[in-house]
């Protein structure tokens, strides 16, 4: 099974990236995940459900321990390599 996440951490400081932010970036960047996107207000990545759901879990340990008060993120199951969004393997 394939996993879609996105999240965000707070709080949000607009004139240079707060050190949870940073932190969750090189958990996701660093795990073995797919189209990893970072982005300012958002970051998403893919991959097989157990390194998804493991980069999850330290994203969510690490960011909180780095300052973070606040993690959201969502997880979806995606489809396999070719298939549509949204469609289950």
């Amino acid at each position: 099974m394939r996993l879609r996440v996105e999240f965000t951490t707070e709080p949000f400081d607009l004139d240079e990236a707060p050190a949870h932010a940073v932190v969750a970036r090189d958990v996701i960047t660093g795990a073995e995940l797919d189209a990893v996107d970072v982005g300012p207000f958002g970051n998403t990545a893919e991959g097989d459900a157990d390194q998804v759901l493991g980069a999850v879990t330290a994203l969510l340990r690490e960011s909180l321990q780095a300052g973070a008060t606040r993690v959201s993120l969502q997880v979806n199951v995606i489809g396999e390599t070719g298939q549509d969004e949204g469609d289950a393997t």
